[in-house]
């Protein structure tokens, strides 16, 4: 099973070439990732998406291929100010007590944040990033692939997830379709990531549902809907809509070489209930 994925991520990852390259500095824990205002998009001002109906696949479904721009979201709580169509935040969310406590301790300068360390952002986060993600999608399988970090998440159409899946930063989703909408059902995560850069948490019970619907030919319908019952006390939804863009993607490269973090201005990050690295190049190491 896990060499068929491998190789089918391969064969997705290599059918297309990036022509361009570039280097990028990892989302820093003081919460300032990439520029720009929340929500905004940072598609060309002189671009113009294609008019039209929405493209399909020749078994008829909506065909989501493309190189999409979508909303920074550092907050998920919050809303665009300048265009609410683009990316619309609940408001308050409703934290458990858990919760609360969680968001009102997270100090990523004093406690150290994982993304500081090159670690997965994990699904949410890495859809809520400024940076474009490409969709390669056939009968069998929808693949996101993230311009941050150069990251990658293949999903199968399948009617129901793994009886018990193995945790992982991205969970384990799995993709359907309701008329010409469609679902990304995610279970699984190790709890250790974060929703936003602003620190919203989640457990590794989280449930994410999210929809896609292609509006046009140059827009999608974008909602991601939390369900989880540790930290929140009802589920809660943020929408957004993606942009079709004339671009690629950049390689984006994360090395451990954030100097903040190597001469102790910032924590190192270890996930729960791990013991601390150990090296002579180690702050702090014995």
């Amino acid at each position: 099973m896990r060499s068929t994925a491998l190789l089918i991520t391969f064969v997705l990852i290599a059918s297309f070439t990036l022509p361009r390259f570039a280097a990028a500095q990892a989302e820093n824990t003081l919460g300032t990732l990439g520029a720009g205002v929340a929500g905004e998009r940072t598609t060309p001002a002189n671009w113009t998406p294609p008019p039209g109906p929405a493209l399909r696949l020749a078994n008829g479904k909506p065909d989501f291929s493309g190189v999409w721009d979508h909303p920074y979201v550092p907050d998920m709580s919050i809303t665009n100010r300048r265009d609410p169509g683009l990316q619309k935040g609940p408001g308050t969310l409703p934290y458990t007590d858990a919760g609360l406590k969680n968001i009102k301790e997270y100090d990523p300068d004093k406690n150290g944040d994982y993304t500081a360390m090159c670690m997965p952002f994990g699904l949410v986060r890495s859809i809520n990033a400024p940076y474009p993600i490409q969709i390669m999608q056939n009968d069998k399988y929808i693949a996101f692939l993230f311009e941050q970090s150069t990251w990658f998440h293949v999903v199968p159409f399948k009617d129901r997830h793994s009886e018990n899946p193995d945790p992982k930063w991205f969970g384990e989703s799995i993709a359907k379709w309701d008329g010409d909408t469609l679902i990304i059902d995610t279970i699984g995560f190790n709890g250790w990531t974060r929703l936003d850069t602003k620190g919203d948490p989640h457990s590794d019970k989280l449930h994410l549902v999210q929809t896609f619907k292609r509006t046009d030919a140059g827009h999608i319908a974008h909602t991601v809907t939390i369900d989880d019952p540790v930290y929140y006390k009802q589920p809660w939804s943020n929408e957004r809509t993606w942009t079709l863009t004339n671009g690629e993607l950049l390689e984006y490269s994360c090395e451990e070489n954030n100097r903040p973090l190597w001469e102790g201005r910032l924590k190192i990050w270890t996930p729960p209930a791990s013991e601390p690295p150990r090296g002579p190049n180690v702050i702090g190491a014995k």
